[in-house]
């Protein structure tokens, strides 16, 4: 059983979200509110996981937000029941101002913890870490289903420039790109989004910007070689002007555009790393099943994810989807729902075949 602290503090109103994340991990969480805490957030947030104190002794312990008072006590050893003895970990979030984060009294007190054999999830910045990688981090540690596991995302929708001005590009938002990419963190991964024109970051991620499919090309190559899978949510144009023109070309003067395909990325990645899980997407109109079964064959993907692009509220753009999913020897149907559970089946469909991919 985790148990779950909440301290005082603005990072108190993402402490929900956490242990909602870890319940539906499938972990039993229960909640204490510090007396500061419900300043910021009172216990019908946490859905009835919040007691008075624990049912029993926990095996992990878990303080997010921990205040710069939380985290003296426990370097020095005044908050009850924090012992190692009997806990299988303990991790701290801090919620500290830029100024507070550098004194040096709070570095130390850190350094304690982290001796002690505390896991402390610290952004870089002020302010806490957000949800998705304090869960991640709990959920890494505590051995998720991609603990130990590298996997390269990419997402958004790549661009091919005609001048100075003018691009040839599509309407992906990158919002099924990062869905798999959270996802894959929440159970444990490392992860690496090499994302094309996408405004949002993904917090906890590796961040790889990249704008054309030879940026997006070289970005994945330089990944590939020390990850375990490859998931290809970008749509990645496929043809790009047969000459880039460095100066915008005005209306008078007229403009006729010749194209060239692009570089296979799959094709590439499979030949240079052949034992690297494949993962990639077939957008259709239409059936995408009989596309995506060509695409597995001719791409050596060991999954595709077919999508039928021409449904109103679907795809492109949108917060939901529906797909195929597509392996050697099966297909699963994920009917419409939000692009989080689509890329949860997509997930589980990768660990599935990697699993059987261990025992051949």
């Amino acid at each position: 059983m985790i148990l779950h602290r909440v301290g005082p503090g603005p990072g108190a109103l993402s402490a929900p979200t956490i242990s909602r994340e870890l319940r539906e991990a499938g972990l039993e969480v229960e909640v204490v509110l510090d007396p500061g805490a419900r300043l910021y957030i009172g216990p019908a947030a946490f859905s009835g996981a919040v007691v008075e104190k624990p049912s029993r002794n926990p095996g992990i312990l878990l303080f997010a937000p921990a205040s710069a008072g939380t985290i003296a006590r426990l370097a020095h050893g005044l908050e009850a029941g924090v012992a190692s003895s009997g806990l299988n970990a303990r991790f701290v979030v801090p919620d500290l101002a830029a100024a507070t984060a550098r004194y040096p009294a709070v570095q130390n007190n850190l350094a304690l913890l982290r001796d002690d054999g505390f896991r402390v999830i610290q952004n870089s910045d002020e302010g806490m870490a957000s949800a998705a990688v304090a869960t991640a981090a709990v959920l890494g540690a505590l051995g998720g289903r991609l603990a130990g596991k590298l996997v390269i995302v990419t997402a958004g929708g790549t661009r091919e420039p005609i001048d100075s001005v003018r691009f040839v590009g599509n309407r992906s938002s990158g919002k099924m790109g990062l869905a798999v990419a959270r996802e894959a963190m929440l159970l444990g991964a490392q992860v690496s989004v090499v994302a094309a024109n996408v405004d949002q970051v993904e917090p906890g991620v590796g961040w790889f910007p990249v704008e054309t499919v030879d940026d997006m090309k070289d970005a994945v190559m330089d990944l590939a070689g020390e990850a375990d899978a490859l998931i290809m949510a970008a749509a990645v144009s496929d043809f790009t002007p047969s000459e880039r023109l460095g100066e915008k070309v005005r209306r008078r003067d007229g403009l006729r555009v010749e194209f060239v395909p692009t570089a296979d990325i799959l094709t590439e990645v499979r030949k240079s790393y052949p034992d690297l899980f494949v993962a990639g997407f077939a957008a259709t109109h239409g059936d995408p099943v009989s596309d995506a079964r060509e695409k597995l064959r001719s791409k050596g993907a060991n999954i595709i994810v077919g999508n039928d692009i021409s449904q109103a509220g679907i795809g492109f753009g949108s917060g939901e989807n529906e797909v195929y999913v597509v392996g050697k020897s099966s297909v699963t149907f994920v009917p419409q729902t939000s692009k989080t559970e689509v890329a949860r089946a997509i997930l589980d469909a990768m660990i599935s075949e990697m699993s059987k991919k261990r025992r051949e």
